[in-house]
Parts: structure tokens; sequence; C-alpha cells
């Protein structure tokens, strides 16, 4: 967040008297308290600074960057996720290699008759399908695809952090979010690479606003 002069010097006087009122750093640099006010207002916003009612305005010590960390690990998943694209497990690979061209996406959600998650499929799960005389129409994915328990999830309330350092680990695409249902996990959303690298293209626009 780039800061302007007055802002600069408001954040000086606040570290050099704090705490103090809004109507004191008025005097220090001769404006009207109603013209600081907005000032005021993206500090306290942005984190530089803080105010207590009948006490004033004073520093928090947190630097910019800091201030950038703290808003990050407060991102949660919910947020950011997207629309899961999902294919029942009896469904061919075939089929499996058209929904995922034509919805551009590069994992698949597999579930069962109640609509519960079963499986994940990569395009390397189907890139190793299609290798060889196989016709991938009489092939249901079930049988390529990576099952339950070797799944790796996350869930809505999930810290974003928490989840991008899953796709680091796992070296994999996206994550299927997921909630508890009844003998089962029901996919409401997904979260790939493209959601992390969205959310740190809105954090970066915030800190230029």
């Amino acid at each position: 967040m780039e800061l302007s002069n007055r802002q600069e010097q408001i954040i000086q006087i606040v570290k050099d008297n704090g705490p103090i009122t809004g109507e004191n750093i008025a005097d220090h640099l001769s404006l009207t308290r109603a013209t600081l006010r907005p000032d005021l207002a993206i500090l306290t916003m942005a984190g530089f600074l803080d105010a207590r009612p009948r006490v004033g305005y004073f520093f928090t010590g947190k630097t910019g960057s800091e201030l950038l960390t703290e808003k990050l690990k407060k991102f949660k998943v919910k947020e950011y996720q997207s629309i899961p694209i999902v294919v029942e497990e009896d469904v061919s690979a075939y089929d499996a290699i058209c929904t995922m061209f034509l919805e551009d996406v590069g994992t698949l959600f597999v579930t069962n008759e109640h609509g519960h998650l079963v499986g994940v499929l990569s395009r390397k799960d189907l890139l190793r399908a299609s290798i060889g005389n196989q016709d991938l129409s009489s092939i249901p994915v079930h049988i390529i695809m990576t099952r339950m328990p070797n799944i790796t999830i996350c869930k809505p309330e999930d810290l974003l952090l928490d989840a991008a350092q899953k796709l680091i680990e796992k070296q994999i695409d996206g994550l299927p979010v997921v909630e508890p249902a009844e003998n089962g996990l029901e996919v409401i959303g997904r979260l790939t690479k493209t959601n992390i690298t969205k959310a740190l293209v809105e954090l970066g626009r915030d800190q230029h606003l």
C-alpha cells in the first residue's frame, strides 16, 4: 500500500506523540479535523494505526509487509473456491476426457450414486488410460481414478494458505472442497492454483489502492 506524504506525516506524528486525538494531529499539521478524517480512516482500516474511544490514535508498530501477511492469513477457502466439476463413477474415461475438455479443468471429482466423493480424476490418470489400444468408451473412471482415502481434501473454513500448502506438497492441480454428509463427503467446491493466484492478485491490488 502506497501512502501519501500526508499519511506518512500522520504516522510519524502518532509514533512520536501517541496516543493522540484527531484534533491534536490536525493541529500539528495546521489542518482541520474534517480534512484529516479520510486519511485517518484509511490508516486505521489498513492497520497502521489503531484508535480507542476517549484515548485517541496510536501506532500499531506493524510494517506494510506484516500487515499484508496478516491479511493473507485471514483468507478462507470458501471466499475463493469455484464450482466443482463432478462425474459419476460409472462414466467412461472417454466421456470424462470430453467433460474435462469442455469445462476447461485439470481435475474431475468422482461421486457415487449417493453424491459422495469417492475419487479424483486428473489429466495424468486419463493420459495413462489412453496409452495403448484400450477402448476408452468401455473403461469406467472408477478403474483409473485415485480413490479415498488417498485424496487430499479441504474444507470451506480452512485457511487459503493451508490449502495452497497442500497443493504444493502433493504437486496437484486442485482440491475438492467438501462438507460432511451422511456416510460420506459432499463436494461443494474446488480450489485450484488459479484460485490461489486470484487471491494474490486481489491482495496486491488492495495494497495499491
